[in-house]
């Protein structure tokens, strides 16, 4: 009898909704969810770990458009844990951005794809939320998670903050005017070295992939109209431990006193905090911004430093092998680049004003 129904429910489905029929089967979505998240447009901050899963689950789901934005290049250590990667992507040095929307659009085409190879920062990240419904955090660092909070309380447009390292993982939805934000839960970033990193701690891809998924479905309760049952609460997983914690922060909002909250403070998005360099989780590697955003000639930087080292570019990057010392320099069109070798700021700045300039 059960499958009868069912066989019935799908046969009068609409057709746009065929390929989603098990999804509309459950009955907290239903045809009128699916359809509202098929008109949903996303913007997904950051495609690594966490990015490639949120992505991934969002257009085999029948989001409407989804808007990736993300700075670095695929390397043959993503491949652990960033699901939407392989091995020809690492020999071509793809952008992740661009590797990931290759993929996706071979999974669902009827879902609108963007992909943007940028650094997120104040300059450009109200021009990248400005047409969204929703906002996800597929980041590995807190700037960009304060800048997104920011643009997220200007604009009141909802954002899911998450975060994992080791065998640990953790999110809460912020719901603007509705709900406590990031600043709320944490006033300021960390200080340096007062944290675990995936440098020290490692990070096992179980824990992305669980997280990722507490994410996903909160992005899609909002996304198809059910806001209303999103709970006000910090959900911290542990897969090693095999435990799951959801801390209320239901009256946190009131109770914090929150600058950006109740002062209408963006500090972040005024660019009043935040750096030209930042470290990259387990690479050994610091990103280097210039001043002013430009676009590169590839074609005449490579001729140029040819003595320098061994020099190869794409569309997208060119790369530089330094003969001594020993680094590698990545740089993107727009003058960002990735110094590969150390994890001090300082030396990475040095090396990027030697060979590209100040």
């Amino acid at each position: 009898m059960i499958f009868t129904r069912q066989t019935q429910a799908i046969n009068s489905m609409k057709p746009e909704l065929e390929r989603y029929s098990r999804q509309v089967l459950f009955s907290e979505l239903g045809e009128a969810g699916q359809t509202r998240l098929m008109q949903g447009r996303v913007l997904l901050c950051g495609c690594g770990a966490l990015g490639t899963v949120l992505a991934e689950t969002l257009v085999r789901a029948g989001v409407g458009q989804l808007k990736i934005v993300d700075r670095d290049f695929v390397e043959l250590s993503n491949l652990q844990r960033q699901v939407l990667f392989d091995e020809t992507d690492v020999a071509a040095r793809l952008p992740k951005a661009i590797a990931a929307a290759e993929k996706l659009k071979k999974i669902n085409s009827e879902v609108r794809i963007e992909a943007i190879v940028e650094d997120i920062d104040h300059t450009n990240i109200l021009a990248l939320a400005k047409d969204v419904d929703l906002i996800l955090d597929g980041t590995d660092n807190f700037e960009v998670r304060y800048l997104i909070n920011d643009v997220s309380l200007e604009l009141g447009i909802p954002w899911i903050y998450c975060g994992c390292i080791g065998s640990t993982g953790q999110t809460m939805t912020i719901l603007p005017g509705k709900s406590a934000c990031l600043r709320c839960l944490i006033d300021s970033a960390p200080e340096p070295g007062s944290t675990e990193t995936c440098d020290t701690a490692g990070i096992l891809g179980p824990t992305v992939n669980v997280i990722a998924s507490f994410e996903a479905i909160n992005a899609i309760k909002i996304l198809a109209g059910r806001e209303d049952l999103i709970k006000p609460v910090l959900t911290v997983v542990d897969v090693w431990e095999g435990t799951l914690r959801q801390m209320s922060v239901a009256d946190l909002r009131e109770k914090a006193g929150c600058k950006a909250c109740h002062q209408g403070e963006r500090i972040w998005l005024k660019g009043e905090q935040g750096s030209r360099t930042t470290r990259l989780c387990g690479r050994n590697a610091v990103q280097v911004s210039p001043a002013e955003k430009g676009r590169i000639s590839f074609e005449d930087l490579a001729k140029k430093l040819q003595h320098s080292g061994t020099v190869d570019y794409n569309a997208y990057l060119l790369r530089l092998n330094l003969k001594n010392p020993d680094f590698e320099i990545s740089l993107f069109r727009d003058g960002r680049a990735i110094i590969k070798g150390t994890d001090d700021p300082a030396v990475a700045k040095t090396i990027y004003a030697r060979y590209i300039g100040s």
